[in-house]
């Protein structure tokens, strides 16, 4: 069975979701970081897996669901940390962001071994928003130029380079920007994000305090 793993922080205002600011409050920013980390944790949790892992910068909140392991993220980029997530695992292992609350069950499903070694989800800034190995091997995400528009071709690039058979997921858009945000409410309709958002972005929205 599928480990699947999401890597996130949490949702202090002014840690998080920085580029959010202005239009939205560092407290607004913070609060739609954790609307999309709960609407993701959500999906996961509806998907079948071995085990849910959720690799943390900083301390849970009442925003997690049961059923999930919590460990601490590494020190060091973003390449080492996730080195490090996949490295504890054993077996088949699908991680993901808390970036793309519009994320399904249906989509993470997608990701079986039966044809490929390897998954890969491509964002649209040119990053990734999923990756799966069937045999976690830390090496392949060592040294990886993380959050710069090749991030994406390179770590695809490593996997081929390995001989890996590779599965593409969907292209999906990571939530950075207040434009993100905007489109991404709208693929998710049915969302915890979703609804902050448009209360947040309504002539008569409520402001979020921290």
């Amino acid at each position: 069975m599928t480990t699947l793993l999401v890597i996130a922080k949490e949702p202090v205002p002014g840690r998080v979701k920085t580029r959010l600011t202005p239009p939205f409050t560092p407290a607004e920013a913070a609060a739609l970081a954790e609307a999309a980390l709960t609407d993701t944790l959500a999906a996961v949790a509806a998907t079948p897996a071995g085990r849910r892992v959720l690799v943390l910068e900083g301390r849970p909140g009442p925003w997690l669901p049961p059923g999930f392991e919590v460990v601490p993220q590494c020190a060091g980029g973003l390449d080492e940390r996730l080195a490090a997530a996949f490295a504890a695992c054993t077996g088949p292992a699908l991680l993901i962001g808390m970036d793309t609350p519009q994320v399904t069950p249906a989509l993470l499903a997608r990701a079986d071994w039966a044809s490929y070694d390897a998954w890969f989800g491509p964002a649209v800034d040119g990053g990734f928003w999923a990756l799966g190995l069937a045999e976690p091997d830390p090496v392949l995400l060592r040294g990886v130029p993380m959050s710069v528009p090749e991030t994406g071709a390179v770590q695809y690039a490593r996997l081929a380079e390995a001989g890996l058979r590779i599965g593409r997921l969907p292209v999906l858009r990571d939530v950075d920007t207040a434009e993100d945000a905007l489109l991404v409410a709208a693929e998710a309709p049915g969302g915890r994000f979703h609804s902050l958002h448009t209360r947040l972005t309504s002539p008569r929205g409520t402001t979020v305090r921290a």
